[in-house]
């Protein structure tokens, strides 16, 4: 098309569709998936996806979906973010975390990741980290005046603090030009170690730290309001939203009552994300978090200058996987992407080994580089709030705030966070979200790549020097592979007493066509609790499977086969296999209506999509340690 000629109207020779023609289209493809039949607006409703919060994610989201007007980057709700060029003037801060307790090793780790694109320094000190009095060595050759330090120093933070704001001072660099976060928060300690017996201290010297700060140090913020203890003990993403609003309004009260004036008390809380592989969600969490805090700052009586939410997002511990720890990568790839995207001012991506103690250099490496080509190839931070006008991003914000909101209110209603803390309320509600989610995880409903799908059993061990042990007696620390990494260490146990993996014996009858589907489909399942597979000569039958079996060193078998294939062999390959001294006797397919002449034959369990994998692994597991 050329300037001088008329626009062409290439979308008027087609109709406009509607959602309705879309839904009978839908209709007709369930039809054809054997799929109770559904018509209209309920059409849609297979093809929906529950997450948690009681939000629903729908297949298809048009205009009508859209939600109130959303404000400009920069400026109220802060939707959009929190300053108005976002992160593209020079990017999102790269802040990479620390956790040597020798303060030469610390150093040089620190070093490398500053020489090599890290921009930020997220410092453990004190108990289980860097000793306070071994800060200095921990950041000798830094120029503090460039790179801005970060602590987490738990019950130590008030001697780090002055330790660091020392050192800033013999630097000989102005204070004022001072950039970073002494990291203060008790109610993040409190949620921790489950200790309040020096709560109330602990928030008067937090808020002596703030005034210090919003006088001499204005770009050091003294207090992280940190929804990590929420995230990491099961917590869902409202509930990691509702009690850091708690928490950032505990803390505002602290402050203002010991002087400070709302704006200035804003300015001195930096908040603190889980990024997970979840994107949108992702997204959406950090889009709604600055949206909630400035309906609190608003409230507050703050400024719009002073209403907009510092984050910082961490890439998640609870999907981090201790088996086949490189698939970590891609995970916090996406992880950094989301927060990126989701208009976080720092990041941090967490090496793919932290979950199995101190990460190396080579991994720390690859860390800092994920950042790097997401900034540098990727151009993410070019653009203000990518995601914004998408009609699903905007209607799961908006959920989601809705949400966090919600639980906002009932842990003020219950007192505050403290109380709300101390009573178990906090607890007692993210235990009931986590054992949900458990449910799922078990079941296999939200997969794990590595542990509860595609195990790789033969792969040798990931080895790490141990990391300090983190601080407890408060909230528990959760991990998605928890329940599947206790069934794989049964495994290991067996491995290192007898030299071999607990085995299980894939019975294949019939033409290949119509068993390898469930034969996969069984290896994948068994592997997941580090249970050996063995397939025997395919196909066998009841005069063949029991010698298979027996040369197989399996103590248990799988039946794989067509529905139509059980209906003929079934029973006969069962009881053959039990005659042969199977312990047990699985059949892999959702059982039908000749369940009871099957289980009279012999056997003993049904796998299928959607079993209790995590119970099914287990029982075939104490079956087998018996026999040992």
């Amino acid at each position: 098309m050329t300037a001088e000629s008329p626009e062409l109207p290439l979308a008027a020779a087609f109709p406009d569709a509607d959602r309705a023609q879309w839904q009978r289209l839908v209709e007709g493809v369930l039809r054809k998936s054997g799929v109770a039949e559904a018509t209209g607006a309920a059409a849609e409703d297979p093809l929906a996806t529950d997450l948690q919060d009681g939000i629903r994610v729908r297949p298809l989201y048009t205009a009508e979906d859209g939600t109130a007007a959303l404000g400009h980057p920069g400026f109220p709700p802060f939707v959009r973010a929190g300053r108005p060029e976002g992160t593209t003037v020079a990017g999102w801060d790269v802040r990479q975390r620390h956790v040597h307790t020798d303060p030469q090793r610390a150093n040089e780790s620190v070093l490398a990741d500053l020489e090599n694109g890290v921009t930020s320094v997220w410092l453990t000190v004190g108990d289980g980290g860097v000793p306070v009095a071994g800060l200095e060595q921990a950041l000798q050759g830094v120029y503090l005046d460039l790179a801005a330090v970060v602590l987490d120093a738990g019950a130590d933070f008030a001697a780090a603090a002055e330790e660091l704001l020392r050192l800033y001072t013999a630097s000989g660099a102005p204070l004022r030009e001072a950039a970073g976060c002494l990291g203060a928060d008790p109610l993040g300690l409190l949620a921790r170690t489950g200790d309040d017996a020096k709560l109330r201290l602990q928030l008067e010297s937090a808020a002596r730290m703030a005034a210090r700060c919003a006088t001499d140090a204005p770009g050091v913020r003294a207090l992280a309001v940190d929804a990590l203890p929420y995230h990491e003990a099961g917590g869902s993403a409202a509930e990691e939203l509702g009690t850091s609003l708690a928490t950032g309004v505990a803390y505002l009260r602290q402050l203002t009552g010991s002087g400070l004036g709302i704006d200035d008390a804003c300015r001195q809380l930096e908040f603190r994300y889980a990024a997970t592989a979840d994107q949108f969600l992702t997204i959406a969490k950090l889009r709604a978090a600055r949206r909630l805090w400035a309906r609190v700052a608003e409230v507050c009586g703050a400024s719009p200058a002073a209403s907009a939410q510092r984050q910082h997002a961490v890439t998640s511990t609870v999907m981090m996987t201790r088996r086949d720890p490189w698939v970590n990568m891609l995970r916090t790839t996406v992880a950094g992407l989301s927060a990126g995207v989701g208009g976080a001012d720092a990041v941090t991506v967490l090496p793919f080994d932290a979950a199995l103690g101190l990460p190396d250099a080579f991994a720390r490496r690859i860390a800092r580089n994920t950042q790097s080509v997401l900034l540098e190839e990727s151009h993410l931070s070019k653009v203000i709030d990518p995601a914004g006008g998408s009609w699903y991003v905007e209607s799961l914000t908006d959920e989601l705030a809705r949400a966090a909101w919600a639980w906002f209110q009932e842990v003020e209603g219950a007192g505050g966070q403290a109380a709300a803390l101390r009573s178990g309320m906090i607890a007692g509600r993210l235990a009931d979200t986590w054992e949900r989610r458990s449910e799922d995880l078990a079941h296999r409903r939200e997969p794990v790549t590595g542990v509860s799908e595609f195990p790789h059993l033969a792969e040798p061990p990931v080895e790490r020097e141990p990391a300090p042990a983190p601080i407890g007696g408060g909230l528990p620390r959760v991990r998605r592979d928890d329940a599947f990494e206790r069934l794989r260490s049964r495994s290991d146990a067996q491995l290192a007493a007898s030299g071999a993996r607990p085995k299980v014996f894939l019975a294949a009858l019939g033409p290949v066509a119509t068993h390898t589907a469930r034969v996969a489909f069984a290896a994948n399942l068994f592997q997941a609790g580090g249970i050996e597979t063995v397939a025997g000569p395919a196909p066998v039958d009841a005069g063949s499977v029991a010698e298979a079996f027996a040369a197989s060193g399996a103590r248990i078998a799988c039946l794989c086969a067509s529905d139509s294939v059980y209906g003929e062999q079934a029973a006969a390959v069962a009881a053959a296999l039990k005659s042969a001294g199977a312990l047990r006797v699985f059949s892999a397919g959702r059982p039908d209506e000749r369940r009871e002449a099957y289980e009279r034959a012999g056997v003993d369990s049904f796998v299928f999509a959607d079993c209790d994998a995590v119970g099914v692994l287990t029982s075939a597991l104490d079956v087998m340690e018996v026999a040992w």
